[in-house]
């Protein structure tokens, strides 16, 4: 099969060897399309390995077709068109994956957008209904609001009715935000959202993938018991955290990552999707936003531009036309 292979931090599409044959439980898929994230450029620059025994690929959700069944799998058959949560091995014509980790594609879609699905919402609501633990009419600050998982979390949020205030880098990502459910929001550009956030009324949760500076300015936003939900650090691994407000105010620090859970974990957050979400999706309640696509080939240009901020929703790339 072709795959991305990374040589000096550049993506090129080249030959590479087929994945094993399905082990019990698994099913191979030919890739029809694969989303990009954030982690994809941490492992291309050598900060975010595999988990062990997960392919060295980069590429942690895609869509497509699935053309062969291991022994004892039960809920698919070879033809279903179907997208899938991985631990790597996306950016490939073919990836072999647990059957937890893979869920039908919603009728009302295609395999292009189906593929905007996987890592964003899984994320989303392991970290808000799982970890977080957000219950009826808590307030939520979703910071890169524009971001894949940013606007997953957004549309839940507003399903679910949580009011969501998010911190984004311009008025035209604050504006798309708005469309999709958000009450209000900040331009990160304007400095601290401290005050804004408190006149908005305080948070109860906070989903952060920024940390450094952010997470002293989270805990002077959260509500008695809150929790910040940290997924990332972006903007650093050193923090203002202020013990004593942890105590007083009962707050509650949460790291959390998806990657690295075994595929039974994964499975229990995907079938939540399933009840959940699915029907939110078929009814259009809830969709994919989808910034902009290129072709597989094109993956190192596609990245750069992940790399600028600039983009709202997901990027795609097209492998196949399964």
């Amino acid at each position: 099969m072709y795959a991305i292979a990374v040589t000096d931090q550049q993506l090129a599409w080249q030959e590479q060897p087929d994945p094993a044959a399905p082990k019990a439980g698994e099913i191979r898929i030919e890739v029809a399309w694969a989303g990009m994230n954030r982690a994809d450029v941490m492992q291309r620059d050598g900060g975010y390995p595999p988990p062990p025994g997960a392919s060295e690929i980069l590429g942690l959700e895609v869509s497509g077709i699935v053309r062969e069944l291991g022994p004892q799998v039960e809920r698919f058959r070879v033809g279903d068109r179907v997208c899938a949560l991985l631990a790597g091995g996306g950016y490939a014509e073919q990836v072999v994956v647990s059957e937890a980790q893979v869920l039908r594609i919603p009728e009302s879609l295609n395999l292009q957008q189906a593929a905007a699905l996987p890592e964003v919402f899984a994320t989303a609501w392991l970290n808000l209904f799982m970890e977080a633990r957000l219950s009826e009419g808590e307030r939520v600050l979703l910071h890169a609001g524009a971001s894949g998982v940013g606007t997953a979390a957004i549309q839940l949020c507003h399903a679910f009715g949580h009011p969501c205030y998010v911190t984004v880098g311009s008025q035209e990502k604050l504006n798309t935000c708005r469309s999709l459910g958000a009450d209000d929001g900040w331009n990160r550009h304007d400095g601290s959202f401290v005050e804004a956030v408190r006149q908005w009324g305080g948070v109860d949760v906070i989903l952060d993938p920024v940390g450094g500076d952010y997470l002293g300015w989270n805990q002077q936003v959260l509500n008695t018991e809150g929790r910040i939900v940290l997924i990332a650090f972006m903007g650093g691994r050193d923090t203002g955290i202020d013990l004593g407000r942890l105590l007083i105010g009962r707050q509650r620090l949460i790291g959390s990552t998806l990657r690295s859970r075994s595929p039974a974990s994964k499975g229990s957050v995907m079938d939540a999707l399933h009840t959940h979400v699915w029907p939110l999706i078929d009814s259009g309640r809830i969709k994919p936003l989808v910034d902009r696509t290129w072709p597989i080939q094109e993956a190192d240009t596609a990245m750069r531009y992940l790399e600028s901020n600039d983009s709202t929703g997901k990027l795609l790339l097209k492998v196949s036309g399964a």
